[in-house]
């Protein structure tokens, strides 16, 4: 397994919860827009810990970049890169991930799960691709959406946002359960892509199924 140590950049809070990690880029590093890869701080303690991050920028650019969900009620990885800011070093292992875009369609995001879709999304709006794809995006609250200013720019009418735990003026608080499918999706033979939380995926997965999307055109991460 080949493995790169990386000086941080830059470390920033997008949200309360959210920290954005700038890194250097090892030479001839490159990843597919929804790629992975997995990632440890290099402290004696830490460096065997790996978990995996999607990369958020584009593939071109000469750094790269990591929208991480930051746990602090656990002495996990994230509380720990909570605490880690720019000059700190950390670990980047291989690359991997099943979520590739395949063609225009319907992305579905719960919370952190949107990060394989910035990527994506910021590499079809730099080629002018973007127009045919949608974006459904839940979380509890207003204050846990990621990137919401771009995704907002890149997507305009195309961008829906909902939350579970709060009603927002001129927002509905409400899950994407198979009602939502039935009532929002017109066309179940274009390509599906879902990222969440396990239970999240599975559920969305069986009701678009249901609903007459086959298997093959469901690109799904967990």
């Amino acid at each position: 397994m080949e493995s790169h140590i990386v000086k941080v950049i830059k470390a920033i809070y997008i949200t309360h919860d959210v920290k954005c990690f700038t890194v250097e880029k090892p030479a001839g590093f490159d990843f597919i827009p929804g790629q992975a890869t997995e990632v440890s701080i290099n402290l004696p303690l830490w460096k065997n810990q790996l978990r995996p991050f999607t990369f958020t920028c584009l593939r071109e650019k000469d750094y790269l970049e990591f929208m991480i969900k930051i746990y602090r009620d656990h002495e996990g990885v994230t509380n720990m890169l909570g605490r880690t800011n720019a000059g700190a070093e950390l670990i980047l292992h291989d690359v991997f991930g099943a979520i590739q875009y395949k063609g225009p369609g319907v992305f579905i995001a719960g919370g952190a799960g949107i990060t394989p879709f910035i990527s994506i999304f910021r590499d079809l709006y730099n080629k002018n691709q973007i127009e045919g794809n949608s974006l459904i995006y839940s979380n509890k609250t207003s204050e846990d959406v990621i990137m919401e200013g771009e995704l907002q720019e890149m997507l305009k009418d195309n961008f829906i946002k909902l939350f579970t735990r709060e009603n927002v003026l001129g927002f509905r608080g409400r899950r994407i359960d198979r009602a939502y499918l039935i009532d929002h999706i017109s066309d179940f033979g274009q390509h599906f892509y879902v990222c969440g939380p396990s239970g999240f995926v599975k559920s969305i997965t069986k009701d678009l199924n249901d609903l007459g999307a086959s298997m093959d055109i469901i690109i799904i991460e967990m």
